[in-house]
């Protein structure tokens, strides 16, 4: 963990003073510029509410608004040295993140097309029918073609993968807002930061409670490009999902595991993966009990507290139990990025050999190299699971969730946000360079219309890149193994052991 800085530290009041307020200010100005231009590079056939008449030409409209997204980086990045001082407080960075979205949230969608999915599939709710079994495109024949045409053409035929809970929230939205996509869009992005808050209210409790920088954690996970660029400009669903699940951890970690628990589910009828958190969290709980007979109760206790609230939204949203099935994974599946382990491994593979004189098929081998992937992170997951344990479950699980997303058939961008926000609350990642240069890399991968801006042919570079930092994760893991480290500290409270349990 990195030494706290002396209170009595020379010009510690007057540093953080003089240069919070210009890297805040940075931060609005590029938000600000961001939101200007993207009502023009954004894409799609809608248009905004407000149509800005200056940089009506597209090569200035893009220098702009990549200007833009430096500012945000610049600004974060000295943000971040301000965070490390004891004089700043996490409520101060909350605020200035407030700043930073509101421009966003205004905006245009950008970096992605899905909030118009969503709003398709929950006017396909409001309609009556089951979007986990109808797509988009059945709304051309039932008088909305205009909230068709806003969805991506490639996603028009792609049922829900998302929860019943939120598509339910979207349904009531579509309510009220009618077939005014803009609104809508508004409307869903303000409920959607819910999730923001929620990350601001308790990740700082989690960062507290395993003894790590309240202020740098968020920093990491509040205040970044990725969030603010991937999930707030955008309106990812992922953003309530990640608040609702860093809650429910948070819980775990004060004790209360069967609320906790009972927290990620609810987070799961919202998006799927954070059913992981539910898993862990029961896990580690049930291993802190004593005996035997404790352990079986606390299973079923736990059990309970997973099916309860998840049958519970199942039975008031009456869509079924569509939301789990393999959409999560088939979904994504649909398209292929050259950011994805298992996509650019295979073109490569497949484009030399080829070039060899043998014939070898990109696609086939692209599907073992899936399965082989995700049995891969099954096996790292399990792995994981099996050390996680009260104090280590938020570290290990964000580390399975990354895992989970670079392993899966399409790795997203915001896809990273699942574990960078619990990780930013270890002291190991809040003093790692690594995850800061992650998040930023990770805020640039997407143009502004949701194009990946690596194309496909670009696999060979980024291969190497994925099989360098592979080779630097293993040779940092056998170099821990031979020098030996200190064994994580485990549940053993002694005769209060058993505090663990809900009271």
């Amino acid at each position: 963990m990195r030494p706290p800085i002396r209170r009595d530290a020379p010009g510690g009041v007057l540093r953080t003073l003089q240069l919070a307020p210009g890297w805040a200010l940075l931060g609005v100005g590029g938000s600000l510029l961001i939101t200007i231009t993207g009502a023009r590079l954004g894409g799609g056939t809608l248009s905004w509410w407000f149509h800005p008449k200056v940089l009506s030409d597209a090569v200035a409209s893009k220098v702009v608004f990549y200007a833009g997204m430096a500012a945000l980086a610049v600004a974060w990045l000295g943000l971040g040295r301000v965070a490390s001082s004891r004089f700043c407080k996490p409520s101060q960075l909350s605020i200035v993140a407030i700043l930073w979205c509101l421009p966003l949230v205004a905006g245009a969608p950008l970096f992605s097309r899905d909030v118009y999915s969503y709003l398709a599939q929950g006017t396909i709710a409001h309609l009556g029918l089951n979007p986990y079994h109808d797509a988009p495109v059945v709304l051309r024949g039932l008088g909305h073609a205009q909230v068709l045409n806003a969805v991506d053409p490639f996603w028009r035929t792609a049922t829900a993968p998302y929860g019943p809970l939120f598509l339910t929230v979207v349904s009531g939205i579509v309510g009220l807002t009618g077939s005014n996509l803009v609104l809508g869009v508004l409307v869903l992005r303000v409920f959607e930061l819910l999730g923001l808050v929620l990350l601001a209210i308790f990740v700082p409790r989690l960062a507290r409670g395993l003894g790590a920088d309240p202020a740098r954690a968020v920093w990491l996970a509040v205040l970044s490009p990725l969030v603010l660029l991937q999930l707030v400009a955008p309106g990812h669903n992922d953003l309530l999902m990640i608040g609702l699940m860093v809650a429910g951890v948070t819980l775990a970690l004060e004790r209360r595991p069967l609320l906790a628990i009972a927290v990620c589910v609810v987070a799961a009828t919202i998006k799927l993966p954070a059913a992981a958190a539910a898993i862990f969290i029961a896990v580690a709980w049930v291993r802190a009990q004593i005996s035997a007979p404790a352990k079986v109760a606390g299973a079923a206790k736990a059990a309970a507290a997973a099916i309860a609230p998840a049958a519970i939204v199942t039975v008031i949203t009456g869509f079924g139990l569509g939301w789990i099935s393999t959409a999560v994974f088939s979904t994504p599946a649909r398209v292929r990025l050259a950011i994805t382990p298992a996509t650019d491994i295979s073109w490569t593979i497949a484009r030399l050999l080829n070039d060899a004189g043998l014939a070898v098929s990109f696609t086939g081998l692209e599907s073992v190299l899936r399965a082989v992937a995700f049995g891969a992170s099954v096996i790292v997951g399990l792995a994981l699971l099996l050390k996680a344990r009260r104090e280590t479950t938020a570290r290990y699980l964000g580390a399975a969730l990354v895992v989970f997303a670079l392993c899966g058939p399409a790795v997203w961008p915001w896809y990273l946000s699942w574990g960078f926000v619990l990780l930013a609350a270890s002291a190991p990642a809040q003093a790692s360079s690594v995850t800061v240069g992650a998040v930023l890399i990770a805020s640039f991968l997407v143009k502004p219309n949701g194009i990946l801006a690596l194309p496909l042919d670009s696999s060979p570079i980024v291969a190497v890149a994925w099989l360098l930092l592979g080779a630097l994760a293993w040779h940092s893991w056998r170099r821990r193994a031979r020098i030996g480290h200190v064994p994580e500290r485990s549940d053993n409270l002694g005769p209060t052991r058993s505090a663990f349990a809900e009271h």
